[in-house]
């Protein structure tokens, strides 16, 4: 078992849901990453979602766009964010998930991505373009370092495919609330009740939620029906509005995070 597993069974025990914040890797600085990280751990994080800074990130909306392209403009490599990770290590064991796109897999190289990860502590990926069909190689250098590989599934998948997704994830599935991308929404979609309950028929691993979660109401009504909670254009919209500020961004951090966190426990 990593880190992830060990992070759900251990909730499952305690009768918790988790609170998987994500961030983008190097916005504004990969210093600031750091202190970030142990923020919302501070604040009551389960598993933090690391995203690899991408110059096409196809899945996701305005607000982690932006944020990639914060981190680009510094040269923020997935070599840098591996790097990040172990310094990270250093100060905490929380579980950490990347979440990136197969195009920075394939030119770094998959078992060597999987083992310099793995070696510097990242516990999986989400790979947001990578269907699982096409993921063999990824699938077996991840089972070689018991690296968790999570998949997507969405309001629309069908129960075939439903089925595959989830014989492939480990760690945990990914479960998106919503059709489109990433970004802030005013409300939980009403496809996302129907899909969990689809995905519980075809399995018993933990099941986490992302894509529109950004309030603590959602994410409350939301940790009722999943495992976990993933929170992350919120999360990222305080971080912008508080760039060129480094006095007022941890404490802003911490506060949203808490509110969160007191909201997802609850249930």
């Amino acid at each position: 078992m990593n880190r992830i597993d060990k992070k759900f069974a251990e909730l499952k025990i305690e009768g918790k849901k988790a609170f998987i914040p994500f961030i983008t890797a190097g916005d504004p600085s990969l210093e600031d990453t750091i202190a970030i990280v142990s923020e919302l751990e501070s604040a009551g994080a389960d598993i933090i979602e690391l995203g690899v800074p991408f110059s096409d990130p196809v899945a996701d909306g305005p607000s982690i766009q932006r944020s990639s392209l914060r981190a680009l403009e510094s040269n923020v490599s997935l070599r840098d964010v591996i790097n990040t990770v172990a310094k990270i290590r250093a100060k905490t064991q929380i579980p950490i998930a990347f979440l990136t796109y197969y195009n920075l897999i394939f030119k770094y190289g998959v078992e060597k991505f999987v083992r310099d990860a793995a070696e510097a502590g990242v516990d999986g990926a989400v790979v947001a373009n990578l269907p699982p069909e096409e993921a063999s190689e990824l699938i077996a250098a991840a089972r070689e370092h018991d690296f968790a590989s999570i998949f997507l599934i969405a309001p629309t998948s069908t129960p075939e495919r439903v089925k595959i997704v989830s014989e492939a994830c480990t760690g945990f599935i990914y479960c998106v609330s919503l059709t489109g991308v990433t970004g802030a929404r005013s409300a939980i979609s009403d496809m996302l009740a129907p899909t969990l309950k689809l995905i519980r028929q075809h399995t018993d691993k933990p099941v986490a939620v992302g894509f529109g979660v950004s309030t603590p109401e959602q994410a409350e009504k939301v940790a009722a029906m999943a495992d976990g909670v993933i929170v992350g254009s919120a999360i990222i919209n305080v971080i912008a509005a508080h760039v060129g500020k480094p006095d007022e961004l941890l404490p802003a951090v911490e506060d949203f995070a808490s509110n969160l966190v007191e909201a997802i426990k609850s249930v």
